[in-house]
Parts: C-alpha cells; sequence; structure tokens
C-alpha cells in the first residue's frame, strides 16, 4: 500500500465512523495485508478525524478475547480527543454494534518514552508512569463481522476504539499493590431497575495490567512512535465485557482504587 492508498482506507474507515454504519472490508488494494500496514492506516486517522490522540488502548488481552476476534495476539490503538467522557457522563448509543463496556485499569506517563535500541523493561515503564486510573472502554468497529476481519484490518480500525472515560487517579499507595490480584466488581441497572453483577481481576489482562502496559510501549515505540507525557494507557477489560443496552447505567468499582461509572445513551 503506497501512502495514497493508505490515506484513502482510512477515510473510508473514518466515514463510516461518523455515519455510524459498516463494511465488510476495505475493498481491494485499500486493504492492508500485514501488522504494519494495518498500523499505517491507523496512523492517519488523527489527521483525517482532525483529533488529537489522547491515550492508547489494547485489544485482545485475554486469550478468550484474541479467540473471540480470531486474531493471534494482542493489538494496539489510538483513543482519539473527541472520543472521550469524563465520568459519569452519558456515552451515546448511536452506530454502536458491539454494546459492551469493559472496566479497566489505565495508566497516565509522567514523562515521555521513545524509541530505543532495546526494549523497555516493566521497571523502566512504571517509573515513567505518574498516575493509574479505574476506567472503562465502550469498544466498537467498523466492520460488520468484526471477528472476520483480521489482525490488519482491525488495526487499521484503531483495534476497535470508539468511546472512553477515564477515572479519577488512584490513590499512590497502587505501586505497592499486586495489580494482578486487584479485585474489580461491576453492577449493571437496567431503566426498570434491574440489576445484574459481574467480577473480574487484573489477571485477566495479560496476567497483570503491568505487563500489557509494558508491552503496548514496546509494540509502540518499536515502530519508531514517541509516547507523550499525559497521554494514557488503558490495559484491557478485566472481566468479561458486560452487555449493555441504551439507558443502561453501568458502575465498576476497583476497591481502594477507585469506581466510575456511566450510561449507555439512549441514542
Amino acid at each position: 500500500m503506497n501512502d495514497t492508498k493508505t490515506l484513502m482506507a482510512a477515510k473510508t474507515l473514518w466515514s463510516h465512523w461518523q455515519d455510524g454504519t459498516t463494511i465488510d472490508s476495505l475493498a481491494g488494494d485499500l486493504r492492508p495485508l500485514t501488522r504494519a500496514q494495518g498500523y499505517a492506516v491507523q496512523a492517519m486517522l488523527p489527521d483525517v478525524s482532525a483529533q488529537q490522540v489522547s491515550g492508547w488502548k489494547i485489544a485482545a488481552t485475554s486469550k478468550v478475547g484474541q479467540t473471540h476476534i480470531n486474531v493471534t495476539g494482542p493489538l494496539a490503538g489510538r483513543l482519539l480527543s473527541k472520543q472521550i467522557y469524563p465520568p459519569g457522563a452519558t456515552v451515546p448509543s448511536f452506530g454502536n454494534r458491539m454494546k459492551v463496556a469493559e472496566p479497566e485499569m489505565a495508566f497516565t506517563l509522567g514523562q515521555s518514552l521513545g524509541p530505543r535500541s532495546q526494549p523497555y523493561t516493566m521497571d523502566d515503564v512504571l517509573q515513567a508512569v505518574a498516575t493509574l486510573h479505574p476506567a472503562l472502554e465502550m469498544p466498537n468497529s467498523r466492520f460488520a463481522q468484526f471477528t472476520a476481519a483480521g489482525e490488519a484490518q482491525l488495526l487499521a480500525d484503531c483495534a476497535c476504539a470508539h468511546h472512553f472515560m477515564l477515572g479519577q487517579a488512584a490513590p499512590d499507595t497502587w505501586r505497592n499493590l499486586d495489580l494482578s490480584r486487584q479485585k474489580v466488581h461491576a453492577k449493571s441497572t437496567k431503566p426498570d431497575g434491574t440489576t445484574w453483577t459481574r467480577d473480574g481481576s487484573g489477571e485477566a489482562v495479560l496476567g497483570d495490567p503491568r505487563i500489557a502496559l509494558t508491552w503496548v510501549v514496546n509494540e509502540l515505540t518499536s515502530q519508531g512512535l514517541t509516547l507523550s507525557a499525559g497521554q494514557f494507557f488503558t490495559t484491557g477489560t478485566c472481566m468479561v465485557p458486560i452487555e449493555i443496552e441504551p439507558g443502561d447505567h453501568v458502575q465498576a468499582d476497583f476497591g481502594e482504587l477507585g469506581q466510575i461509572s456511566m450510561r449507555f445513551g439512549l441514542e
């Protein structure tokens, strides 16, 4: 794929993102066939959408998730500035066919991390982290059958990024915790008052959210990207995604790390 085709692919995806519509596949020579080509399309989405990159996400951080979308490993994606909502907000349901909420642990960088010859260790990455936050991701895909789109196209589509919510920073004592054992409890309440709950933990995220964070830092810096201070990195769902319908209210309790909630809009 040359730059012209890569740009056309990004514009196609963004058009469907705005319209709330889907495609079966990017057509012909607009379709990326490798991870590198997929990331190249994704890299053009900020300019195409006229948005900034506020943060980064990881998709498919569990074997179950990887099997579900038919990929061989995790995928990294950009989170665009106008897709970020404050805690407690109502998040639009328009065009969202996945209709799930994912409780996640997100980290904000206090110092930038750039490309280097040796991979970053977990200690290297954690020294650059400023804060940890409870978070909720509401993913989506511009592919009608996202489970059959393949790694390259899913990467082009920002690894199923859509809407995201970053909670308040957790107390700095999080650094003394074993995040793999951190319990997360979620409750979903329907408009008629019916509720149900789901439990998870940090272990669902590649065994430990800190492992996932280190993975995404190395995945991105190996592409020549510099990750800027102030950007956040959400590390993947701590439980089986929570099915939601318009009007539902979701609360996620991360224990001493804090809580976060959202409402799924009627439109």
